[in-house]
């Protein structure tokens, strides 16, 4: 199975998939868990995510980590150098995962940064808050409050 690369804080580790299925992690709620290891019982609290870009912040017995995970896929793209520190044009926005559009917080003609706040996407019960990969204008916005998106779905049209 593949390799993850998970960075938490400064500290990055390489984790195999037998590795992640092995915790002995119990669901509370959609936001909290129970997990055992090494016979110490922990409290994990998910308190913020961001799906699109592999990262999250979680709370464990009331210190907060700031977790980034990169898949075969991003570890290939690194690679290849196709990621940039260069000021980037935003793109067409695509769901980055099922679920409901909560509320959109731009309009068409609006000029963005990156980083610029999209949209709230609600799945698997959190709230996701998609934000600009780089500068543009909304060119079309292809979704309305309500509406549910599949991953993949074109969300907003963007122009540069």
């Amino acid at each position: 199975m593949g390799k993850y690369k998970v960075k938490v804080n400064d500290t990055q580790f390489d984790l195999g998939m037998d590795e992640v299925t092995g915790l002995d992690l119990q669901e509370l709620n959609p936001t909290s868990f129970h997990l055992l290891s090494s016979a110490t019982a922990y409290k994990v609290e998910v308190s913020d995510t961001d799906f699109a870009n592999r990262s999250l912040s979680i709370t464990i017995n009331g210190n907060t980590y700031a977790i980034k995970i990169n898949d075969s896929y991003d570890q290939l793209v690194d690679q290849m150098g196709l990621l940039s520190n260069a000021a980037q044009k935003a793109q067409n926005i695509k769901a980055p995962m099922p679920g409901l559009i909560m509320s959109v917080l731009v309009e068409v003609g609006q000029e963005i940064e990156e980083g610029t706040p999209l949209l709230v996407l609600s799945a698997m019960k959190m709230e996701n808050q998609i934000l600009a990969q780089g500068a543009g204008t909304i060119k079309s916005i292809e979704v309305a409050v309500g509406d549910t998106v599949d991953k993949g779905q074109l969300i907003i049209e963007m122009e540069s």
